[in-house]
């Protein structure tokens, strides 16, 4: 494959020059002369004058002669170039492109709802100009495909109750997702010469028909994460407690009273809403 060739054309200063020269010259001498001999040489000047091309910042000119690659002026400046070359311009700004919201289903067959921002450029023109038709729609039909491909490859969340324990999820591994979605980027777009300079998942929600679902899912997995904690603490208390009592003789329970008293800690401890205290004016046996 034939690569990029970068080439710096003639000043362009100097042939405005000889072109302001020839231009008038001939004017002046034609009309000073009054002959018409001097015509070709305004004719030669007008046609000097379409090699003419300035090449801003960031910016470059792809040349060709009737069809044939001549090379690619990258450098910013005003120069003078063959008349007959056509030139192309090809921007080489980073360029930001935030695609659309697509559905696409996640490992788990979950429908999502996923976007991504990328930041490119164009660090090949020959590719960019020649390999593919318009390169800047090719960027946006190869994100959408790679795209849909990486929410196929993550779930959306981990479910460990399921049995679904992994350890990148689209939610969670921003970091993790991001790398795997530059590499599939940069896979795609090398053929159109362009460089990725950053991949990001700018949305990611769950569809609007399991959405709800879900978020009743999620927060019945928090509150027993929370309950789970909840006991697991209050057990520990408990047996704090009868290890106390015990140790400085306070009280001496049987198995019955013991277990009454663990069940009235534990309810007080795990109940949503605070205990009432009743107070026993009588004895330990009523």
């Amino acid at each position: 494959m034939k690569e990029e060739k970068i080439i710096v054309p003639a000043n362009g200063y100097l042939m405005l020059f000889i072109f302001l020269i020839l231009f008038f010259g001939s004017i002046i001498a034609m009309i000073a002369m009054e002959n018409p001999v001097f015509i070709p040489g305004i004719v030669i000047a007008l046609v000097l004058a379409i090699g003419f091309i300035m090449v801003n910042p960031n910016n470059s000119r792809v040349l060709l002669l009737f069809g044939k690659y001549v090379g690619t002026v990258k450098q910013n400046g005003f120069y003078w170039v063959n008349p007959f070359y056509t030139k192309k311009k090809i921007s080489l700004r980073a360029s930001n492109f935030d695609s659309e919201r697509l559905k696409v289903n996640d490992k788990l067959g979950n429908p999502i709802m996923i976007s991504t921002i990328l930041v490119w450029k164009v660090n090949n023109t020959y590719k960019a100009a020649f390999d593919v038709d318009n390169y800047e729609h090719f960027v946006r039909v190869q994100t959408d495909a790679a795209v849909r491909k990486l929410a196929s490859m993550y779930p959306y969340d981990n479910f460990a109750d399921e049995g679904h324990d992994e350890d990148i999820t689209l939610r969670s591994s921003v970091n993790e997702v991001s790398e795997a979605l530059e590499k599939e980027l940069e896979e795609r777009l090398s053929i159109a010469g362009i460089q990725v300079l950053e991949a990001r998942i700018g949305y990611l929600a769950y569809a609007q028909e399991i959405a709800s679902a879900m978020l009743k899912r999620q927060q019945a997995t928090a509150i027993v994460a929370a309950r789970h904690k909840i006991v697991k603490g209050a057990v520990s208390m408990v047996e704090m407690a009868l290890d106390e009592l015990n140790k400085k003789e306070l009280l001496v329970l049987d198995e019955e009273r013991k277990a009454a008293m663990v069940s009235n800690l534990l309810v007080i401890l795990c109940g949503d809403k605070d205990a009432s205290p009743v107070v026993n004016t009588g004895t330990l046996n009523q």
